[in-house]
Order: structure tokens, then C-alpha cells, then sequence
């Protein structure tokens, strides 16, 4: 008996110390601040001086719970749980009975820290049976230690002459189920000057009488839980925004006590809440003069409501247009610049076309987009026709003497093809974004311009200024053309039919005085042709056949070349010949 009693108890004390080993070599707890590891009783620094009792350890980014018996060897509960931020270090302690819960700052802070029983409620299995909330426990676990104390100033108990208690009102159904703040909310008190205080009119007021029977030199202000919650969320702790304004009205440092724009929208808050106006405005001075990221602009935008005008004029035109403007005039200004800078910008310049490209692929209204593109359309399609009228007026061709005559020639085609390569660039974006409707419709009606280009091109002069005219004129009309007969312009019928026959006679010239493309290559020319017999076969037989007729210059010496028109005289042929089906009257 004596021997079996010694064997169990040997067999006790060697798994308990292999446990121990083993979890500490498993949990690397020993890499931490807070943990202090030590064989063979694996105690905790002298930071937690509950911590004997139990609590929650980190193993491989998940948390374990354990307790520790009266004689210091730990026993490792493998009741695993998780919690929604594995950033924040929880520490638990519970004492043996499981009767109560205490919750423990990560850095010891000195905190008023007050043991809660958990209730049965949703959640994740803990100790014993216990219910343990993640989300609950997220306003406890980040927690700052109290505020350094300043020699005669902020927080210094030998001078103070009021004590604030900053309670942590919870929510009618937390933790301790009462709905109350009562002694068993987190809490921090801080020591403070009267002067300081009345600084703010809140609690100028307060400390006055007028909002109690006499004034008292021991205040409470409730923060409320939501406000932790944000606070918490934002990896910041819950009081800490209260103690940086608290602090400020000590000090007047507004120009050194507002460490980021993060700091000043939750000092903003507060100030707002405290009524401290010196401290807001000092807030929304820092904010106005250094950048915001997106979460923080909108941060600021929930709050410009409640600033008064005057002090806060800069910032809310930073964030909004002017007052009286249409929202969408800021907008489209800063668009038609940037289209403007795009198109009159180097050639060599990709880049800078590129960017505006995808600013007006992400832009968020499609109506100042299409509005935009229509204006610098229809200008750059102005100044294309002024050109090409000066260019090809008998009136310029007669008057002055030759070499004046050919230098105003020169420059007159020269832009003329400059500002066709904007409208060629213009013509890419809309078709890109699906906003070509009014571009087709307006190039549908260029009968003059067509018309001054034909009499252009069949003057040889053109060729030692623009010889690349016909090509970029070319492109234009196919990139509109492929966008109706591809469908992702809808071309009403009278558009689609002026189109073709507003430009065929120009796609005729061009082939004329463009050299032949071997065979089995395919030109822009050719393609346009193919295109422009895909509108005609969309049109009624009666339109197609006078269309149809003006495209036998597409029949070239090589028939294997011209299939496309083949097949599009036996398509006009196969529907003409067919009887019209009978139509259903009946309504």
C-alpha cells in the first residue's frame, strides 16, 4: 500500500513537470512583457498578483485557460476559446470556486478593477461552465495605466483641489446585468484643478452649483460604453481621449498636445462633449493645416455638424464645395482641366493620358463624365472643322502671294491634325466608358466637313504637311462606326444611315490615294469597310440598296479580297427576293 502510494505520487510529480515543460515550450509565453516563466512552478511576475489563481494563456495565436493549485504547479485546462482581437492581450484571473470573474489590464495599470460574475448568455464555453462574451470584454481588456502625475499641475494629488472619477457607464444588459455604472464598472480617477476645469463649461458649471445643491470637490462623469467601444475599435483605450483634453486644459499646450489627426477628431469629441472651446478649436486648427486618410475624412464629416461657423470655415471647405455651387461644378471644373492638361500635353507623354483615362473609368457620376466628354468633343470637333474649312476655302487658295499662302496652308492642316488626334483620344474614352451616343450622332451629321476633306485629299499638297491625315481621320469614323454595329452604342436608324452616308465618299477617296495592302493583310480602311457593311445590312432593303451601290470601289483586282462585300450583296439579295411574311393585326 505504502508502495503504491509512492509510485502514484511519483507518477504525479513526473507528468506535472513534463506538462509544465511541455507547455511552456509549446505556449512560447517566455517571448513576452508579460509573461515570466520559471521551472518548476511557472509563476507569474510580480506584475499580477492574482495571476496564481488562474487565467488565459496564448498558445499558436489561439488562448487556452488554466489555473494554478494552492502548491504553484500549473494545471493546463484545454478549454480553447478565441477572441475577436488576438491584438489585445487578455489576462483573466478567477479564483478557484469559479464564483467570479476579475479582469486585469495587460501593463498593471492602476485601474479600479472590481470581480463580476458572468452570466449565462451566447458564447464561447469558460471556465467551469461560465459564458464568456469576446465583444463584452473588449471595452475591459485595453486598459491604460493612470496618467503620470505633473508637479503642481494635471494630475498631481498634493495640489488638486477637485478629484474626477471617469466611470465607464455600461449598457443595460452587460456584464454585471443591473444596467448601472455602480461600483463594479472600470473607472480611473484623476486629480485636477478647479481653474483648469472651468476652462470647460461643462464642468464650470458643475463646479459652480448650479447644477446640484452646493458644489462638491468630488465629481463623476460617465463615459459612455459606445464611446469605449469606438475608442477600442480604433486600438485606442477608453479614456484615453478624456485624459488628453483633461490634460490640455492644464497645460495649454494646443500646439504640442495634439500628437496626429487620429488624436484630434477623438479630442474633438470630447472637447465638443466638455464644451471646451478653446480645445476644439485648437482640434480643428491641427486638423485643417495636415492630411486625412479616408476613415478619418469621414470621421470629420460626422462631426462638422456640431462646429460653430466661424470656427470652423476652413475645414468644411476642405471637405465640401462651396456654398451655392452645384456639386457637381467643383467636379467637372477639375475634369475638363485634367482632359484639357491630357490631350494638349506631348505627344511622348502616355502617362499623363493614361491617368486621366482612369480617373474617368473610377470617377463616381457617369453624368458629370458624359457631360464633360461631350463639351471637349464638341470643341476639339469645332476647331477640326474650322481648319479644314480655312484649309480648303478657294478664297485662301487665290489670295496673297504663294509663299504666304502655303504658310498659312501649312499651319492651318497642321492643327488640323493636331487637334483630330485629341478628338481620336476623345472618341477612345467615351467608346471606353459607353458614352459615344452624342459623339456618333454628331460625326453622323459632319456633311461639310466630309465634304472639305474629299476636296483636301484630292490635292496632293497635303501629302508633304499631314501625310498622316487620311489614317487619322479614318480611325476616327471606325472607332464611332464599330461602336454601332457592335451594339455598345445604340445608333438610332437615321444616325446609323447618315453615318455611313455622310463618310463612305471620304473612305472612297482615302483607298484611292492610299498605296494597296498585299494580300491577306487587313488595313484600318478595310476594316472600316467591313464595318460600315455590318450598319448597312440594319437598315431597310431600300436604304441598304442605295448604300450598297457606293461600295463597289471595296471590289479590288484580287476577288479574294472582297468577300466581305460579296457577302454582303448576297445578304441584300437573299432579303429582297423573299415574300413579306403576313402580320398579325389582332390587338
Amino acid at each position: 500500500m505504502f508502495k503504491g502510494t509512492i509510485q502514484i505520487r511519483r507518477f504525479l510529480v513526473l507528468w506535472t513537470i513534463d506538462s509544465a515543460i511541455g507547455l511552456a515550450l509549446r505556449t512560447r509565453l517566455y517571448k513576452t512583457d508579460f509573461y515570466k516563466w520559471s521551472l518548476p512552478n511557472l509563476a507569474f511576475s510580480e506584475s499580477f498578483p492574482l495571476a496564481e489563481h488562474g487565467g488565459i494563456a496564448q498558445v499558436d495565436e489561439r488562448f487556452y485557460c488554466y489555473w494554478g493549485a494552492p502548491d504553484g504547479w500549473m494545471k493546463f485546462l484545454r478549454s480553447e476559446f478565441n477572441v475577436r482581437d488576438t491584438a489585445i492581450w487578455l489576462v483573466a484571473c478567477c479564483n478557484l470556486c469559479y464564483d467570479n470573474l476579475m479582469l486585469l489590464s495587460v501593463d498593471g495599470g492602476g485601474y479600479n478593477f472590481q470581480a463580476q460574475k458572468w452570466q449565462e448568455r451566447p458564447g464561447i464555453s469558460f471556465l467551469g461552465g461560465w459564458r464568456f462574451e469576446p465583444a463584452k470584454v473588449l471595452l475591459c481588456v485595453s486598459i491604460s495605466s493612470l496618467p503620470l502625475p505633473c508637479p503642481g499641475g494635471f494630475n498631481d494629488p498634493a495640489t488638486a483641489d477637485v478629484l474626477l472619477r471617469l466611470l465607464l457607464d455600461p449598457e443595460p444588459d452587460s456584464f454585471s446585468g443591473d444596467g448601472g455604472g455602480g461600483d463594479s464598472a472600470l473607472s480611473l480617477d484623476l486629480h485636477l484643478h478647479s481653474a483648469a476645469l472651468r476652462r470647460s463649461r461643462y464642468f464650470d458649471a458643475l463646479l459652480s452649483g448650479r447644477w446640484a445643491a452646493s458644489p462638491s470637490d468630488h465629481l463623476t462623469y460617465r463615459v459612455s460604453s459606445s464611446a469605449a467601444a469606438a475608442a477600442v475599435r480604433r486600438r485606442r483605450r477608453p479614456f484615453d481621449a478624456y485624459v488628453a483634453v483633461l490634460r490640455l486644459l492644464h497645460t495649454l499646450d494646443f500646439s504640442g498636445g495634439i500628437p496626429s489627426a487620429s488624436d484630434a477628431i477623438e479630442m474633438l469629441r470630447v472637447s465638443l462633449e466638455l464644451v471646451c472651446d478653446e480645445c476644439a478649436r485648437a482640434c480643428v486648427r491641427f486638423l485643417e493645416a495636415v492630411p486625412w486618410t479616408e476613415e478619418e475624412e469621414d470621421e470629420v464629416l460626422s462631426i462638422a455638424p456640431f462646429l460653430p461657423s466661424d470656427d470652423s470655415r476652413d475645414l468644411l471647405a476642405r471637405i465640401s464645395s462651396p456654398a451655392g455651387h452645384r456639386c457637381s461644378a467643383a467636379s467637372e471644373d477639375m475634369l475638363r482641366g485634367l482632359i484639357s492638361s491630357a490631350i494638349h500635353s506631348h505627344p511622348s507623354v502616355a502617362t499623363i493620358k493614361a491617368f486621366v483615362a482612369k480617373l474617368l473609368r473610377e470617377h463616381s457620376s457617369r453624368d458629370s463624365v458624359r457631360r464633360v466628354l461631350d463639351g471637349a468633343f464638341l470643341a476639339s470637333l469645332d476647331t477640326v472643322k474650322e481648319l479644314m474649312g480655312k484649309y480648303a476655302s478657294p478664297d485662301l487658295r487665290v489670295s496673297g502671294d504663294n509663299d504666304e499662302r502655303e504658310a498659312i496652308q501649312r499651319l492651318n492642316l497642321h492643327a488640323a491634325v493636331v487637334n483630330t488626334k485629341h478628338l481620336y483620344w476623345l472618341i477612345e474614352r467615351m467608346i471606353e466608358l459607353r458614352l459615344a451616343d452624342s459623339a456618333v450622332d454628331e460625326w453622323a451629321d459632319q456633311v461639310a466637313l466630309a465634304a472639305d476633306l474629299q476636296k483636301t485629299l484630292r490635292d496632293d499638297a497635303w501629302k508633304n504637311i499631314a501625310p498622316g491625315l487620311p489614317l487619322l481621320v479614318t480611325r476616327c469614323t471606325f472607332r464611332l462606326a464599330n461602336a454601332v454595329a457592335s451594339g455598345s452604342t445604340l445608333a438610332p436608324r437615321q444616325v446609323r444611315m447618315k453615318l455611313v452616308k455622310s463618310w463612305l465618299p471620304v473612305l472612297n477617296v482615302c483607298r484611292d490615294i492610299i498605296p494597296p495592302i498585299p494580300s491577306g493583310h487587313k488595313s484600318v480602311f478595310q476594316e472600316l469597310e467591313e464595318t460600315f457593311l455590318q450598319i448597312i445590312s440594319t437598315l431597310p432593303v431600300s436604304d441598304a440598296q442605295e448604300l450598297l451601290q457606293q461600295c463597289l470601289t471595296f471590289s479590288t483586282r484580287n476577288i479574294d479580297d472582297c468577300q466581305h462585300l460579296i457577302a454582303a450583296f448576297k445578304t441584300w439579295f437573299r432579303r429582297a427576293d423573299r415574300t413579306p411574311p403576313e402580320l398579325n393585326d389582332s390587338k
